[in-house]
């Protein structure tokens, strides 16, 4: 074993660095072991260097992030402090500097991972991001390393904590979401401001990233279509229950079947009871992998959290460790296949719409007539009607989103039509 250590600079230590920085420490010999050297914290950059942090040596703490990646003896960057600056400065600086770097920044690896990846390539370093998607799961190094010579052609999955403990919520207790968002709160699975999660912008970015890499293309934020899960009422989460369904935020990566193109997307969903995602509980992610030779591959686990996340990091840690021991770098960007990601309209899914309309002689043969005139084909129609008034819910065959939003502006058109209580896609089948 080399007896001079690696040194390692981490970037924030709040829950995540905090719980990295106590298992170097409390791990030093294994890790050591494991690598071939040991492993040495040399710096800890944070905002407010008054703070206590237990366990770390205060004179470790420094406010200046920019002359800790630019020290030139760090081996590797690990960055754990999110968003896109100045974290995209420091981990380009780092590269620049001879450092490799593990980051945990979903944000930025989906904003701008091209850039992260050419400064990696350009000095000959790594770029390890595990713990970017679905905390302490597994599915990075798979997508990168395991599948290498396989095909993948779907990835369909629950990859945000929060979004599946709320509906969970509303579909265990018949909670509303403002009562399944307040639980989520108090006990710490949401966020102050919720937006991220609960609007689909952290699904979204994991999203990006494993489609890109799941096809070997180039897939930003900007690419995944995305909606949240406010809207999502407690009268969808029954009718789900009634098809034999519960409603899911999924993260939905597709190879087109001609080849020739991908789409991702985020959006609540209705899926059987049967598929194995129904039963993801809690704060828990699960996500499938659909390869062309390896089949299904399902991977379910923790997806947030200080110490999940922090094993991803220290996984990556070691790899790159290992890496810089055997002067040799890991996998790096894939995007041969320069596939353009297609728009929402063009995936072909299945709609749950529930209308209310005036409770007349007519009236399913009007709205029958509207999915007609726009090439979407029924399957079921479950229709009640009290005093005058009715509710209509349709569930389609499998058409383009296109069509298929095309026939619900066609339908809001409709005299009899009082209005479109809610729209809900079906997947899972």
């Amino acid at each position: 074993m080399r007896t001079r250590p690696l040194k390692v600079a981490l970037l924030g230590c709040g829950v995540v660095g905090s719980e990295v920085a106590r298992i170097m420490t409390t791990h030093a010999e294994d890790l050591a072991a494991r690598i071939g050297a040991p492993v040495e914290l040399a710096g800890v950059a944070v905002r407010r260097p008054s703070k206590v942090r237990e366990g770390i040596d205060p004179g470790l703490i420094t406010t200046d992030a920019t002359a800790l990646v630019k020290r030139g003896d760090i081996d590797v960057v690990i960055e754990v402090i999110g968003g896109i600056e100045p974290a995209r400065t420091l981990i380009t600086t780092a590269f620049e500097h001879g450092a490799s770097v593990v980051s945990a920044n979903k944000a930025l690896l989906a904003e701008d991972g091209a850039t992260l990846y050419a400064a990696a390539e350009e000095h000959g370093k790594d770029l390890y991001f595990e713990a970017a998607v679905a905390g302490a799961i597994p599915l990075i190094r798979p997508l990168r390393e395991s599948l290498a010579g396989d095909k993948v052609n779907r990835v369909l999955g629950i990859v945000n904590g929060t979004t599946n403990f709320i509906l969970d919520k509303m579909d265990s207790s018949g909670a509303g979401y403002s009562e399944a968002l307040d639980e989520a709160t108090a006990l710490g699975y949401a966020e102050a401001d919720p937006t991220a999660d609960v609007e689909g912008f952290d699904a979204a970015a994991k999203a990006a990233i494993l489609a890109g890499i799941a096809f070997h293309t180039r897939v930003r934020l900007d690419d995944v279509y995305r909606e949240g899960l406010t809207d999502v009422s407690a009268a969808d989460i029954a009718s789900a229950k009634r098809m034999g369904c519960t409603v899911k935020l999924l993260a939905i990566c597709e190879r087109a079947a001609d080849g020739q193109s991908v789409t991702a997307r985020v959006h609540p969903a209705m899926i059987p009871l049967s598929h194995p995602l129904a039963s993801v509980r809690e704060a828990y992610n699960a996500v499938f992998v659909e390869a062309e030779a390896a089949g299904q591959l399902m991977f379910y686990g923790p997806g947030a959290g200080g110490s999940p996340t922090a094993s991803a990091v220290l996984g990556d840690l070691v790899a790159v460790c290992r890496n810089r021991l055997a002067e040799s770098t890991g996998p790096g960007e894939s995007a041969y296949t320069q596939l353009p990601v297609s728009p929402m309209g063009d995936v072909v899914t299945r709609y749950h719409i529930s209308l209310e309309v005036a409770d007349k002689p007519g009236v399913l043969a009007q709205v029958a007539t509207v999915f007609a005139e726009h090439g979407v084909s029924i399957d079921t129609v479950r229709q009640q009607g009290k005093d005058g008034e009715a509710s209509l819910v349709v569930v389609t065959h499998r058409a383009p989103d296109a069509a298929l939003s095309g026939t619900v502006e066609a339908l809001r058109k409709l005299d009899t039509v009082r209005g479109v209580a809610s729209i809900m896609r079906v997947e899972g089948e």
